[in-house]
């Protein structure tokens, strides 16, 4: 993969990064050493080399055996710091992290803790990393939405300060309706909505999490391009749509980059941003993503400034914030 220099990428946010996906081996094997806890690896080098999938579910029985690592609220912000020190690399400007409480509390590990440790970095994200963040908590489709509801209310009794809520893990099998009523209660509590829909399943995903979960953004969403009245109705609405290229390829849902759906989702006029996903795990962070497409698809300056304006667009900061991010990125566009 080609690297450019940081100057030579523009500032964007990124909004689709689950921070348990942001665990580099070096790290896992440091919080193992530090927890006590036995890695099926002799060292950081042989758990990189495990890191090739045959589908979403391969990728996420790693991922979730990984997370084994992560105790207290010490190992949390420990997490939460490396992933913004190197997303400061890459020019994002602002974050929006999702974490997965039930991940944790399945394991013992006190919400407080998950919560603390990440909430008490990214308070100061701005003035340590030149980064403003919120944060997503996002609610696994193979659990139960009695489950889902349960954390929720969970959150909002301690205060959690969380942006909004999402909902992520294996999406087939599982649909948007078993979590109407978790999404409805989001909504009532005033948090922002945004759900995986459209990455390993059909376009109708989509339209149901839209519908039914009154979705305000929709992470992968690469199906869309089989339904051309739904892709009307997302430019139309300017749903936002946080893709990661790089992942989908490396999960199959895609055989190859150059067959991606990315410039016919841009042709269409959709708001659409690039992100990472689960960077270690795929091999890419944004910037790293940012390369890959600009190669392979030849983007322009003016045609990646709009990809980073997009992720600005589709973020959840009030208008005015946007207003001097995408200011940041005209500067960029015209060489400033």
């Amino acid at each position: 993969m080609t690297t450019l220099a940081p100057s030579s990428r523009p500032p964007r946010a990124e909004l689709h990064v689950h921070l348990e996906g942001t665990l580099e081996p070096d790290l896992a094997f440091e919080l193992a050493a530090r927890n006590g806890v036995g890695l099926p690896y002799p060292d950081p080098a042989s758990l990189r080399a495990a890191y090739e999938f045959e589908d979403l579910q391969s990728f996420i029985d790693l991922y979730t055996a990984n997370m084994a690592v992560l105790h207290t609220e010490e190992d949390f912000a420990d997490l939460t710091r490396a992933y913004l020190t190197r997303a400061a690399r890459a020019g994002v400007r602002h974050a929006e992290i999702t974490f997965d409480p039930q991940a944790h509390l399945v394991r013992g590990v006190p919400l407080e803790a998950v919560v603390g440790g990440i909430a008490g970095v990214l308070e100061r994200s701005e003035a340590d990393f030149g980064i403003s963040s919120l944060l997503i908590a996002a609610f696994h489709r193979n659990r139960s939405g009695a489950d889902a509801l349960d954390v929720l209310e969970r959150l909002l009794a301690m205060g959690a300060p969380i942006v909004g809520v999402g909902l992520d893990n294996a999406e087939i099998g599982y649909p948007a309706a078993l979590f109407e009523h978790v999404f409805a209660r989001a909504e009532e509590a005033g948090l922002r909505r945004t759900a995986h829909a459209g990455e390993e399943g059909p376009a109708s995903n989509i339209r149901d999490a839209l519908d039914l979960l009154h979705a305000e953004r929709i992470d992968h969403g690469i199906a869309v391009v089989q339904d051309p009245d739904l892709v009307a109705r997302v430019a139309a609405e300017q749903v936002p749509f946080t893709v990661c290229p790089v992942s989908n390829v490396r999960l199959r849902a895609v055989p190859a980059l150059a067959e991606h759906p990315l410039p016919a989702m841009i042709e269409a006029g959709m708001l659409v941003s690039i992100n990472s996903d689960d960077p270690p795990y795929f091999g890419a962070y944004v910037d790293d993503v940012d390369d890959a497409v600009t190669a392979a698809f030849g983007l322009t300056r003016d045609q990646r400034a709009a990809l980073a304006a997009a992720s600005f667009r589709g973020s959840f900061l009030p208008p005015e914030r946007v207003a001097v991010y995408l200011a940041e990125v005209e500067d960029w566009r015209a060489g400033a």
